[in-house]
């Protein structure tokens, strides 16, 4: 296994600068190993979702991540991630676009390089899940 490290700079969106991260280093196969810094807020989808009803909530922060995990490649990116409020509050969620980072976001990814994920269509959940080659 090998590592990618990068961060994200204040005003880029989380998700997005990660699926860049994967395309750009054409990670075919990646873990989530560590996520630490700040958000301006945090879009994410909420439990339950179906294809036809998703609960997807933008919080305003400002927060910090405490947490998070999920499987990346340049095929897809499927990240869930908690934050906490200045009170400590935590809420969680699968990661959407649009949460803008402030002041920064650490990000190392563990890259497998023997095997690929892709994302196919799963005709039971409808959404598309990954499949592991």
């Amino acid at each position: 296994m090998k590592q990618i490290t990068f961060r994200i700079k204040p005003g880029e969106l989380l998700k997005e600068e990660i699926v860049k991260a994967a395309q750009k280093h054409n990670i075919g196969a990646g873990a989530l190993l560590s996520i630490v810094g700040g958000l301006e807020n945090a879009v994410l989808r909420m439990a339950g979702a179906t294809p036809d009803k998703q609960d997807v909530k933008d919080f305003n922060g400002p927060f910090e991540i405490v947490s998070g995990t999920g499987t990346i490649s340049r095929d897809g990116c499927h990240v869930h991630m908690s934050v906490s409020d200045q009170e400590g509050k935590v809420i969680g969620g699968h990661l959407k676009d649009g949460c803008r980072v402030q002041p920064t976001a650490e990000i190392v990814v563990g890259v497998f390089e023997d095997v690929s994920y892709k994302r196919v269509h799963d005709q039971e959940t409808g959404f598309k899940e990954l499949t592991v080659m």
